[in-house]
């Protein structure tokens, strides 16, 4: 009995200490012979519920793209592009500012290869992913095809591969039951895998929105999406309704209605019809917008860099055009051909009389339908449909309503410059969403063009500018002279100061979260303490050990560990160990929450050294120093392989951020134990105090 209470502890313990380095991605593959020298390969995923694995085409600038190497094409096969992705899903991490591509419960990928002459027809597959949950595990997986065996029509399906030493074991087995032989292929360690960045790492990249959203069903997330483009496109057809082109129309619409009109019934029948007549258009502009280009082709385009600037330089002319600089028109023989067929009456002619409200508008709708149908493009699938509808319905209400009631018409407000000035302000709104879209393509080509300072110093300009404006001391082509502004200008116009000056702390490193996801992290900028710092923001941090770096709020960190062991032991300070990432979310917050703590702070400057590792840091280790993990069997290429590795080696975990207390000599200490994610200041500040505690000792 005693004996079996130890083995039964034994290997309770054994699981405790492996259970934490997670694999939530489950691989299987396949090869189909598609002629003599053509051969399908596909690569089927099964994701644990509630994580996400993220796409090829995901934004960079929030979780890691999948990246998928072919290590031994070169004179064996080609390769056209790359691999082709089932369906995917999109969600907007609000923390990053991008909206992410990933699959949730199954991927697939299939590829196309094609052998060379004289090729040894050995085909190896290296898949290098991010997997997410509350954390984020970056995963390698390579796959290795002997083609040789294959015959015609025969589809042979491989079992996950997993690099082991030097060596690469395929085992492979045909439809029909034939048994092919199993192959040992050895690969150079520099050629085993060659992908971008090859890591058992987790760095926590979810931002609290999208882990809320993750355990909710797919439909759930996609009602959501539709809901606030509904919103946002109702809130624009009604922000064009009050417009110079718009406005006067809707007394003098439904005057002709219940004038024209033999009994009130009748005028309220038509203008009804007139206002259906409206969303039937706008809502056929966007159905035929998703079918030329398809809900999936404007999902990519509106995170393709090309069409990111596209778009900033049509939002930029739709903002002149607000502004006063030119009318954007349709031609007027549209308008006077469709005029005509108006005067034919009934449905038919009203129908006709809404699209000619929608071609003569067009100076004041197309700007405001151009940026609705840009944002609408992100969410893919039928949200054009539903924006169109929504911005529509927006339009049509004031119609059909004060046909109804045709009494409300005397509370309407007299047209007259204010309609302009609705007009000139929606064209400061564009002008600065358009940097939006500039931002997009300077972030993901990593140009530093348009860092966190500029865009926030073009911000300030641009509504610094409209606040100008709307108290009139600025004045546009087509303003009407005013002696006085109206009380409703004045609170606009406060309200654009207020948020002027709260964007000016923002150039000196406040963190402006009421705008989070628009201008640029923190990160991405020339200074990310803010204009005027060096880097510091605490006396001790000025002058820094050498191989040290200025980390969060100015504490010195090192990047290396054995640099900061060696540190470390000379002051005779505990090491205080950081696993963490570039793209590791909570890791932020942690460093922009807890960390700016007065006291934490304090220790962290004075009393500890502090040694971040970044696991999914992407600079390759010198070939001298690559090796094969013996813990995990994965080649260690990069510095941030390296560092996953040591994580994994020392504590079985593999999720960032982690935290430890290391002595001199390289020995964790006893107590405290490691600690993962802790938002809660007290308690992170207690274990601090307990690890330089038990250091002394």
């Amino acid at each position: 009995m005693k004996k079996l209470t130890f083995l039964f502890l034994f290997i309770a313990a054994f699981f405790s200490l492996h259970a934490q380095v997670k694999e939530p991605v489950k691989w299987t593959s396949k090869v189909e012979k598609k002629s003599d020298t053509e051969f399908l390969l596909t690569f089927n995923a099964t994701i644990e519920p509630n994580w996400h694995m993220y796409s090829q085409y995901s934004d960079e600038n929030g979780a890691i793209p999948m990246s998928v190497t072919f290590n031994n094409a070169k004179d064996n096969y080609q390769v056209d592009g790359k691999p082709k992705e089932s369906k995917t899903e999109k969600a907007f991490n609000d923390v990053f500012g991008v909206t992410e591509t990933f699959w949730s419960n199954k991927a697939q990928l299939t590829q196309v290869v094609k052998l060379l002459p004289n090729s040894n027809k050995v085909v190896q597959v290296a898949f290098d992913y991010q997997v997410c949950k509350e954390v984020c595990i970056q995963d390698t997986k390579l796959f290795q095809f002997d083609l040789t065996a294959l015959t015609s029509k025969q589809v042979a399906r491989f079992d996950k591969i997993v690099a082991k030493a030097a060596s690469v074991t395929t085992v492979a087995e045909t439809a029909n039951s034939n048994t092919l032989k199993d192959t040992a292929k050895t690969a150079s360690v520099a050629d085993t895998v060659k992908a971008k960045a090859v890591a058992s790492a987790d760095s926590t990249t979810v931002a609290g929105k999208d882990v809320a959203v993750a355990s909710k069903t797919d439909d759930e997330k996609k009602d959501e999406g539709l809901l606030t483009i509904f919103i946002v496109a109702f809130l624009s057809g009604f922000a064009a309704l009050l417009t110079p082109c718009v406005f006067p129309m809707i007394p003098m619409t439904v005057s002709f209605f219940t004038k024209q009109s033999k009994s009130r019934a009748a005028g309220i029948r038509n203008a009804i019809t007139y206002g259906i007549s409206i969303i039937v258009i706008y809502v056929v502009l966007g159905s035929v917008v998703t079918a030329i280009f398809g809900a999936d082709s404007l999902n990519a385009l509106s995170t393709n860099v090309f069409f990111n600037l596209f778009f900033f330089i049509l939002l930029v002319i739709f903002a002149c055009s607000f502004l006063g600089a030119f009318e954007i028109m349709l031609p007027n023989s549209w308008a006077n051909k469709v005029d005509q067929q108006a005067d034919r009456g009934g449905i038919i002619g009203i129908l006709f009389m809404a699209l000619a409200l929608a071609i003569v508008s067009f100076s004041c709708t197309g700007p405001i339908l151009g940026n609705l149908l840009v944002v609408a493009a992100s969410k893919g699938g039928i949200a054009p449909v539903v924006g169109m509808f929504g911005f529509s319905l927006a339009l049509a209400l004031p119609f059909m309503l004060f046909a109804m009631f045709p009494g409300w018409m005397n509370s309407l407000p007299k047209s007259g410059g204010w309609l302009n000035t609705v007009k000139v302000s929606l064209g400061f709104l564009e002008l600065a969403l358009a940097f939006k879209f500039l931002s997009n393509a300077d972030l993901v080509l990593q140009l530093h063009f348009l860092e966190r300072e500029t865009f926030l110093a073009i911000w300030i300009a641009i509504f610094g500018a409209l606040t100008l404006y709307l108290f009139g001391k600025l004045t546009l082509p087509h303003d009407t002279p005013s002696g006085y502004i109206s009380v409703g200008r004045l609170l606009l116009g406060l309200t654009s100061l207020s948020f002027t000056i709260y964007l000016i702390p923002g150039l000196w490193g406040a963190p402006l979260k009421v705008i989070s996801g628009f201008p640029p992290s923190p990160t991405y900028s020339e200074s990310p303490e803010g204009i005027g710092s060096k880097g510091a923001s605490s006396a001790a941090a000025t002058v820094l050990p050498e191989g040290a770096h200025a980390g969060p709020h100015g504490i010195a960190a090192f990047k290396d560990y054995d640099t900061a062991l060696k540190y470390a032991k000379k002051v005779g300070k505990p090491l205080l160990v950081d696993f963490t990432g570039y793209a590791c979310v909570n890791c932020r917050k942690m460093e922009d929450n807890v960390w700016i703590d007065k006291e934490i702070l304090s220790i962290l400057t004075n009393d500890v050294v502090l040694v971040s590792l970044y696991v999914d840091y992407k600079q390759n280790l010198p070939e001298s120093e690559q090796y094969v993990s013996p813990q995990t069997g994965k080649f260690i290429k990069t510095i941030g392989n390296k560092w996953s590795d040591l994580q994994i080696t020392k504590y079985s975990t593999n999720s960032q951020p982690y935290y430890a207390f290391v002595d001199g000599n390289g020995q964790d200490l006893k107590n405290p134990k490691p600690v993962g994610y802790t938002p809660d200041k007290e308690e992170y500040l207690a274990w601090l105090k307990e690890g330089i505690k038990n250091y002394k000792k």
